[in-house]
């Protein structure tokens, strides 16, 4: 009877886990509409298709070699069993779907930061490459695989990119981005219940001190830009908006074990890393569309600090050799992830770009990647034609026909003011013959066609 009641246990815990994967994976459509808020509009279809494509991309990698690499048998460096997922055990399937989901997200960010320069036959070789290679064992696998320092691969191919000619953004998709992220990022953090218990006791812990990352990153932030230490002063949406994810993203390694001050704490720390790794890739020139490199690599790194700074039995608590030493193991395991993921991308960009398929073409740059590798416009030109039924002009010169688009004119209608438009009709001209000048020449308005 107990036997079968740790059964029936196990087995809730491991579908519990599977769906907080399955709400995890949400964060693509998060994703998608982040980056097309962040790209003109004549790449958005190429940036949506591609976040389509990351979870299948992905699942294809990680199913042929990626899982035997990172948790076949073999020795502490390369795993050399399970290969296309022969002979896996059923009890190990939710966590192949865990890491293949976290695999996925990796390329994923990648895409962001490349957007609108790479090509997309380099977008598939790195996507699989990527999500094949990017679980190696360490120290503490549940604290690495819950930073998400996968940014620093993208920032291997920012280096090889030259910056875009010119920028665009959609407030109201990333907008949406931000609820979509926020509410995937509650999921990425409940999988470490699978390390401290089976009964789920600290879900509620764990989901609380996601939320408070989040919360100490925006609101610090927001005081910094109201003061106009992030430049004009205002309430920035974009600052905000990537401090509050880079405050959720540094509890991640964190939320079992962190008091609820010590994540709001680790939140605003993060916004300040943030901060300043955005004005020092300005510095250097690097066009990161989303800050991919700012929000996840800097707070995902940060993110192992402040586990071992402020967790339980952590340095604040009381420095002792325990916890320099979980200190100094997970800042061996990030230094062993950065090498391993600087060497391999550098060797996948630079062969990329050797094979001149690493960015698009300029003319195909300035026509839009919708058109030029899709021949599918995110925003069709048919959407702008103005209907025979309506015009937006009352003189017939200026009327569009339905085939032609909307287009400003070169004289633009003048609107009658409110107070002259009570006012009696002025008196007839006596020099009604003369010439009309170039004021008279424009075209009427509503107001003033029906006054006379």
């Amino acid at each position: 009877m107990a036997s079968l009641s740790v059964f029936l246990l196990t087995s809730c815990v491991i579908d519990t886990f599977t769906l907080t994967r399955i709400i995890f994976t949400v964060m693509q459509c998060g994703f998608a509409c982040l980056e097309a808020g962040a790209v003109r509009s004549k790449n958005t279809t190429n940036i949506i298709m591609k976040n389509i494509m990351d979870i299948f991309i992905s699942s294809l990698a990680y199913w042929l070699f990626g899982f035997a690499l990172a948790y076949g048998d073999g020795n502490t460096v390369f795993g050399y069993t399970h290969w296309a997922g022969v002979g896996i055990d059923y009890g190990k399937m939710a966590n192949w779907f865990f890491q293949c989901i976290f695999a996925a997200t990796a390329a994923t960010i990648v895409s962001g930061a490349v957007a609108e320069r790479c090509n997309y036959i380099a977008y598939i070789v790195y996507s699989f490459v990527i999500s094949g290679k990017s679980r190696i064992p360490s120290g503490d696998p549940l604290d690495m695989d819950r930073t998400r320092m996968a940014p620093q691969t993208g920032l291997r191919g920012l280096l090889r990119l030259r910056t875009r000619p010119s920028l665009g953004a959609s407030a109201h998709s990333t907008a949406l981005s931000s609820s979509v992220l926020d509410w995937g990022d509650l999921a990425t953090s409940t999988p470490t219940l699978r390390r401290t218990t089976l009964l789920g006791i600290q879900f509620r812990e764990v989901i609380i001190n996601t939320v408070l990352g989040g919360s100490g990153g925006s609101i610090v932030m927001l005081g910094l830009c109201k003061l106009g230490l992030c430049g004009q002063a205002a309430w920035s949406f974009s600052f905000t908006l990537n401090a509050a994810l880079a405050g959720m993203v540094s509890v991640c390694a964190g939320a079992d074990v962190m008091a609820m001050w010590a994540s709001f704490l680790s939140g605003a720390i993060a916004a300040l890393i943030y901060l300043g790794l955005h004005h020092v890739m300005l510095r250097m020139k690097i066009d990161d569309p989303l800050d991919a490199v700012a929000v996840h690599f800097g707070a995902g790194l940060w993110g192992l600090i402040s586990a071992s700074l402020f967790g339980n039995g952590g340095v604040v608590y009381g420095a002792s050799y325990e916890s320099g030493q979980l200190l100094w193991h997970r800042i061996v395991g990030a230094s062993v992830i950065i090498l391993w993921g600087s060497v391999a991308s550098c060797i996948m960009f630079g062969a990329l770009k050797g094979f001149g398929v690493l960015r698009v073409t300029e003319e195909q740059e300035l026509k839009g990647l919708d058109i030029a590798m899709h021949n599918e416009p995110g925003y069709p030109l048919k959407g702008w034609y103005v209907p025979p039924q309506f015009t937006l002009y009352p003189d017939p010169i200026l009327v569009k026909t339905e085939h032609e688009t909307l287009a400003k004119p070169e004289l633009e209608p003048f609107i009658k003011p409110e107070v002259e438009a009570d006012a009696p009709p002025m008196p007839e001209d006596e020099d009604e013959n003369k010439p009309e000048n170039e004021a008279s020449a424009r075209p009427k308005s509503m107001g003033e066609v029906s006054t006379r």
